[in-house]
């Protein structure tokens, strides 16, 4: 059975690799950070919600024993509030198992949304939203183009965490190169202590050939982290976070070279030792390249 027929990569969080994927747009509104690849190939469209209906009718007649669901592509919520509601609902009455539904969301996405949505969303089913802060520093959100600020990202992330949802943040280290590893850090931990997520993950850039950042790099102009920069990075994040509730972290994606992972704030000096044990190991005179020869 052909559940949904639409072209272009399909992308998820790592928690919802056992998630029937519903892709409620195609790509990404934005779709205009210079770091990012995930959906330059993809023409953006929001899908009819009769197209939507079908999609989630096959799916549950093709796997009844699914129990979460997530909304794709990059900004689900993106959608008007009574359009959600509908897929919710339709969601909830189809698959017999549903537990739980979750879904990208932008600082945009979420700050066009009065509280009031956000709560009838939560009580429709939503329970959980994936925002990328990717950094807390003015200067680099407006140089990769993210089309937001801290102050912006901050008010979005609370309507969220306000409306009784989970809210899993994501950074990404070296985003600010090393012409603005400093501030990309402090800042970043000044954001993401200020919002308290439920959990936050941190992954590390990697420029692929296709995105403009990688232009910026050949121009001289973005210079990357070296493999000691992203520890010492994190180190300094770390440190300056401020949690009061308890926050999931995660450095565990495979494009960290090293996985460490607690509570905050109650781990904090476990994960620091960590840290400190093999920051002085690693390389600090060279960018640091993937496997594939990028950035």
């Amino acid at each position: 059975m052909m559940i949904d027929d639409a072209g272009g990569l399909v992308f998820r969080p790592p928690s919802e690799a056992r998630s029937f994927i519903l892709r409620v747009t195609i790509g990404c509104s934005h779709n205009m950070c210079t770091f990012c690849a995930m959906y330059k190939d993809s023409v953006y469209r929001v899908r009819s919600l009769e197209e939507i209906d079908g999609i989630i009718e096959r799916g549950a007649a093709a796997m009844p024993f699914i129990r979460r669901i997530f909304l794709a592509d990059g900004d689900a919520l993106v959608l008007p509030t009574d359009s959600l509601l509908h897929i919710l609902k339709k969601c909830y009455d189809t698959f017999p198992n549903i537990t739980r539904i979750g879904a990208y969301a932008t600082p945009a996405d979420l700050n066009r949304k009065s509280p009031e949505d956000l709560k009838r969303l939560h009580e429709a089913g939503l329970g959980i939203l994936y925002l990328g802060i990717e950094s807390g520093d003015d200067t680099v959100l407006k140089h990769v183009k993210k089309g937001t600020t801290a102050a912006l990202t901050i008010q979005a992330g609370k309507k969220a965490l306000d409306a009784g949802m989970k809210l899993s943040t994501m950074i990404l280290l070296g985003l600010g190169g090393q012409e603005r590893t400093v501030e990309h850090a402090l800042h970043t931990a000044e954001v993401v202590s200020a919002i308290n997520p439920t959990m936050l993950s941190a992954l590390s850039l990697i420029i692929p050939k296709n995105v403009p950042l990688y232009q910026d790099v050949q121009q001289g102009t973005f210079t990357p982290l070296t493999a000691r920069g992203f520890l010492k990075e994190l180190d300094m994040i770390l440190r300056h976070t401020t949690m009061i509730k308890p926050c999931i972290f995660r450095s565990n994606h495979v494009s960290n070279l090293l996985p460490i992972s607690g509570t905050l704030p109650m781990d904090k000096e476990a994960m620091l030792s960590s840290l400190e044990a093999y920051i002085p190991r690693e390389d600090d005179t060279t960018p640091l390249l993937n496997d594939n020869g990028n950035f």
